[in-house]
């Protein structure tokens, strides 16, 4: 069964880490790859405007769209695509209401896999606050992934107790079965003494899609004790709940996982009910 995925792309670049995450899943089950072209607009600004997925927004446009770069683009982007067997589709010409049309995209898609060096280089407060309401609106599931990443070794699951974690797992087991051959482990951090909140059930709900998950909870609810943990952790990939709604807004709200993504450029799983 063939999945969706779009990848964004700004006129004048290709992001090579969003193509080789898509290629990557490519061979373990067969994807088409939905290359949104948007010209008139810088991508890194795209994103980082709060208003980004609430059409009608309204972003400067570039003083001239680079036609001959854009063209160069789509041709890497397509080669790279028949090289690698890939069914691609190219989305262009979007000038006039580009920002909304890759919203209604996100509906008609499995996932959205984003790559910029711009995600992992601003500092707080910036961009990456943008970025957390930009994703509050979109429709699929969101990989963000840094331009050079190791393959995944092993999954970590972000886990608050909320209903708004428990789906993005559930999403991640639908969407890469075969990922979850990986070790697996569940993070719940917190205060000492406060318990894995419905411990047995998230267990149970693990082993059926997990080989021997692993549950551990990190003291201290201080990020510098999750960044920890995560850097000791070799390639792993991070499965979270929403920027900004009530899964993982604990995590969110004190920046363990904009860290994660700013510091440690660890490929992230984002999904929101």
């Amino acid at each position: 069964m063939m999945q969706k995925v779009i990848i964004p792309l700004e006129g004048a670049g290709l992001s090579e880490g969003a193509f080789s995450f898509a290629r990557m899943l490519h061979e373990h089950n067969p994807v088409m790859i939905a290359g949104v072209f948007l010209p008139e607009v810088d991508y890194a600004r795209f994103f980082f405007f709060p208003s980004a997925f609430t059409a009608p927004a309204y972003i400067p446009l570039n003083e001239k769209v680079d036609e001959e770069g854009l063209s160069k683009n789509i041709d890497h982007f397509t080669s790279l695509c028949e090289k690698y067997n890939i069914t691609y589709r190219v989305h262009k010409g979007l000038y006039d209401a580009a920002i909304h049309h890759l919203t209604k995209e996100t509906r008609f898609a499995d996932m959205m896999i984003i790559g910029s060096e711009a995600f992992y280089t601003v500092g707080s407060g910036g961009p990456l606050e943008y970025l957390k309401e930009a994703l509050r609106d979109t429709e699929c599931p969101v990989i963000i992934v840094p331009e050079k990443f190791d393959r995944p070794k092993q999954i970590i699951l972000a886990y608050d107790g909320t209903a708004a974690c428990v789906y993005a797992i559930r999403q991640f087991v639908n969407l890469f079965p075969s990922l979850c051959s990986l070790p697996a482990t569940l993070v719940y951090v917190a205060d000492k003494n406060n318990d894995i909140p419905e411990k047995e059930l998230i267990e149970e709900l693990l082993t059926c899609h997990f080989k021997n998950p692993d549950v551990s909870k990190i003291a201290g609810a201080e990020k510098s004790n999750f960044y920890n943990w995560l850097t000791s952790r070799e390639s792993p990939l991070l499965v979270s709940g929403s920027f900004g709604r009530s899964g993982i807004s604990e995590l969110f709200s004190k920046g363990f996982v904009v860290d994660a993504i700013r510091q440690h450029k660890t490929p992230i799983f984002i999904a929101h009910q």
